[in-house]
């Protein structure tokens, strides 16, 4: 007996299906759920702040999607994260820690870890948001990582500065830097004064004329 074409190849496709549903529900599940918001409240420890860093770290900010923390051995798609913190405080002349992780949080193609391509997104952006005082939470806790924490919510960097708490150098609205004393003459050509001796008691205050 000779079967139709069409019939063996609906048993094919039917066999198929039942097949690959089958192994499909041998396979694990994992229920994926939107990430929990984290109540950030005013009265924060540093050491609250470097627990909360870590939920976020390993929740929220998706951090270990790409970072590893102790891989010893490559490839490595961005940089380990073991011993950051001894490493930040060298990574650009004239940073701190905390100004080096809040600019590789905030513009993290400002600077490229030699050896590795830019990629990391901007995470205060969407679709990660993190709110700043969670990226402070994040620096807390990756202080720890070869370091002591020493943020506070009231720690100020140069993209955020907290109600109430002074700006960063750099920050806008932070307090220009003094003006170094000028040593050029008042008219151009002119020669500059000569430096009093030193020891020489200082010249008299003008005097105001009477009319």
């Amino acid at each position: 007996m000779t079967i139709p074409h069409p019939l063996r190849v609906a048993a094919l496709v039917f066999a198929a299906t039942g097949f690959y549903t089958y192994v499909g529900q041998m396979v694990p599940q994992k229920e994926v759920l939107p990430p929990t918001e984290t109540v950030i409240r005013a009265d924060l420890t540093t050491d609250e702040m470097v627990k909360i860093g870590q939920e976020i770290m390993n929740g929220k900010g998706l951090c270990f999607t790409c970072h590893t923390l102790g891989k010893t051995e490559g490839p490595f798609r961005f940089p380990d994260l073991s011993g950051v913190d001894a490493r930040a405080k060298m990574r650009k002349p004239g940073y701190s820690d905390v100004d080096y992780f809040a600019e590789t949080i905030y513009e993290p193609s400002a600077f490229i870890v030699p050896g590795f391509n830019p990629g990391m997104p901007v995470i205060n952006k969407p679709p990660i948001g993190l709110t700043d005082q969670e990226i402070l939470c994040v620096i807390a806790y990756l202080q720890t990582l070869g370091g002591t924490p020493t943020v506070t919510l009231q720690t100020s960097t140069k993209y955020y500065t907290p109600p109430g708490a002074p700006a960063a150098p750099g920050a806008p609205g932070a307090a220009p830097a003094p003006a170094a004393a000028s040593t050029q003459p008042a008219v151009p050509g002119a020669p500059l004064p000569p430096a009093p001796p030193r020891g020489s008691p200082p010249p008299p205050a003008p005097t105001k004329g009477t009319r």
